[in-house]
């Protein structure tokens, strides 16, 4: 998995970079056919925003949150991702069980 980490009007520091990581890491957890995420982190006045696109095979998810602290952004980030991490799995599996009952009765 290619790790992009990147600020704008924000320096992302060791730890919140090793927290983003952490946090990511249950993503992978539960899909491993992540091949990039690219994670955007900015500030605008009191809002922080974090922003990632996850690359998977055959689709783009992207997913943002906003919160006035920066952690709690990336705790919320991380969320949104892995249900939507899940929800593209289950249909991935959804749809590799119906193509096998359609060979099936094929035969």
């Amino acid at each position: 998995m290619n790790l992009n980490i990147s600020g704008h009007h924000v320096e992302v520091t060791p730890a919140i970079r090793d927290y983003v990581i952490a946090k990511l890491e249950r993503v992978t957890r539960h899909f491993d056919n992540v091949i990039d995420v690219g994670v955007i982190m900015s500030v605008d006045k009191l809002q922080q925003k974090v922003e990632a696109t996850v690359h998977v095979r055959g689709r783009d998810i992207h997913v943002e949150s906003i919160d006035a602290d920066m952690y709690a952004a990336i705790d919320l980030l991380a969320d949104k991702l892995d249900r939507q991490i899940l929800k593209h799995k289950e249909k991935m599996q959804d749809h590799r069980n119906e193509s096998m009952k359609h060979q099936e009765v094929a035969e």
